[in-house]
């Protein structure tokens, strides 16, 4: 299958400038980036596509060959990524979209030009599983929870060297963390194999963290659960995941709540429907009913004489609360008709003579169904052959 114009990609035209195509791709890559879409995979395509468009365009040299020979210029790689880039694709994807990203300066900081930091890098994001009940999910809450994450070391502030020395510049790549080598009218751009992308040497590490800059402790975090939360709700606490390395900024902490099973109410979006039992003699000669609702209350319900079984009531406005809205969903209570069981023989008599004394009008459902099947028995038995 052929490949898509990088151009048409980025959705700019080939005179395009070089910030016109940098905004093109910021607000492509805010649209299609994996973290928006969750198992999307025609959205991780695009967004490889996407970036992959924006790494050869973005490159004067690698775009002088693009716009002169087309893909071709790459075939023998397959793509701008392909000769001599190996895994190092999927960094560069990394550091562009970080750079757009992070928090102003890049997910690694960055120098003069705009170039990176060497060294520093984003903490890993962090996930808690935060089971809570249905109560809590209608009032929302505040809830306390402990996690163990990395922290910057407080005895080298995060540098990995021992106090009173500091890691030194790597002499291969100089300090960028990154080597380019030539290759015809392309430049390769490769991790440092020396430094192993960090830019600095540490040669006396810290003995409270053995260089790493990092250090496993349990945090304890406040969060903040919103009235109306649904199952399955992801909350973001930003910047509270691992601490960067070297100094670099930390990950992001995602609290994914989930809702306990409840006793009386099933949810239904904003809507509760609570199942009740109730008696014959209530079904058949009308009477109320006491029934529960959410915020811990109670309320009557009144139930009409002759009354089925999966009837419903609606109670407005006893439901669930809306995320962020003053809209409140509704309670639907469904009854159903409880068949009497461990009967004394005085009752059985009763309903022996109740069942006596009954007529079509007693039991116009049943008396209808059954006056159907013999009309469509004796149809059939009227079309059967002798």
């Amino acid at each position: 299958m052929s490949k898509r114009d990088y151009y048409e990609i980025l959705g700019v035209s080939k005179t395009a400038s070089d910030g016109e195509m940098k905004s093109a791709f910021r607000k492509l890559a805010m649209v299609y980036h994996p973290d928006r879409n969750p198992g999307d995979k025609e959205a991780e395509l695009k967004f490889k596509e996407l970036n992959e468009a924006y790494q050869c365009l973005s490159d004067g040299q690698k775009r002088a060959a693009y716009d002169r020979f087309g893909h071709a210029a790459f075939s023998q790689g397959g793509g701008p990524g392909g000769p001599g880039f190996g895994n190092e694709f999927g960094d560069f994807m990394s550091d562009i979209f970080d750079n757009f990203f992070g928090d102003g300066r890049g997910a690694a900081g960055a120098g003069r030009g705009g170039r990176p930091t060497p060294g520093r890098e984003r903490g890993a994001d962090l996930r808690y599983n935060l089971e809570i009940t249905l109560e809590e999910a209608f009032s929302g809450k505040t809830e306390t929870i402990t996690i163990p994450t990395a922290i910057s070391c407080d005895t080298c502030s995060g540098t990995g060297a021992k106090p009173g020395s500091k890691p030194r510049p790597c002499t291969t790549c100089g300090g960028y963390g990154r080597v380019r080598a030539a290759q015809g009218f392309f430049a390769i751009e490769r991790t440092c194999p020396n430094c192993h992308g960090r830019g600095e040497i540490v040669d006396d590490p810290c003995t409270t963290c053995s260089g790493a800059g990092r250090l496993t402790r349990e945090r304890t975090l406040s969060i903040n659960v919103p009235a109306g939360v649904d199952d399955g709700l992801r909350i973001r606490l930003a910047g509270e995941g691992e601490s960067g390395q070297r100094g670099g900024p930390a990950g992001d902490l995602y609290v994914f709540l989930s809702i306990k099973p409840h006793t009386f109410f099933q949810r239904d979006g904003a809507d509760l429907f609570c199942r009740v039992p109730i008696s014959m003699v209530t079904a058949a000669l009308s009477g109320d009913i006491t029934v529960p609702v959410i915020d811990g209350t109670q309320t009557q319900v009144r139930i009409p004489a002759g009354t089925q079984t999966a009837k419903q009531f609606r109670i407005k406005g006893k439901g669930m609360p809306v995320l962020r809205s003053r809209d409140v969903g509704d309670l639907y209570i469904q009854v159903f008709v409880e068949t009497p069981q461990s009967l004394t023989k005085r009752q059985r008599e009763l309903l022996q003579e109740f069942d006596q004394s009954a007529s079509d009008e007693t039991h116009p459902e049943s008396a209808g169904f059954f006056s159907k099947m013999r009309d469509f028995l004796g149809g059939l038995s009227g079309t059967a052959r002798p």
